[in-house]
């Protein structure tokens, strides 16, 4: 296998391991809103009576969209590498 097949598949598995995590714990509890959209509102209104255990929450369940951010930057990035043929 050459390399550029492997980097390709290597970045499919992380595209496709961030949007589970996304799906998951990123969105986990389901009902009746995502935790995540809760707590970014309540962070959007002031964040009142927010404590520490709320903010471990937004990192917490704030992590994997950061993580499926970074994935989409890193596979976006980068440039494809084209094939030589050694010339």
């Amino acid at each position: 296998m050459e390399p550029t097949t492997n980097t390709a598949i290597i970045m499919k598995s992380q595209l496709r391991f961030a949007v589970l995590l996304c799906l998951t714990l990123g969105l986990a509890p389901f009902f009746p809103e995502p935790h995540i959209w809760g707590k970014i509102k309540w962070l959007w209104g002031g964040g009142v009576g927010m404590e520490a255990m709320d903010y471990f929450d937004v990192l917490l369940h704030g992590a994997p969209w950061l993580f499926l951010v970074f994935v989409l930057f890193k596979n976006f990035s980068s440039k494809p590498k084209l094939a030589t043929d050694g010339k």
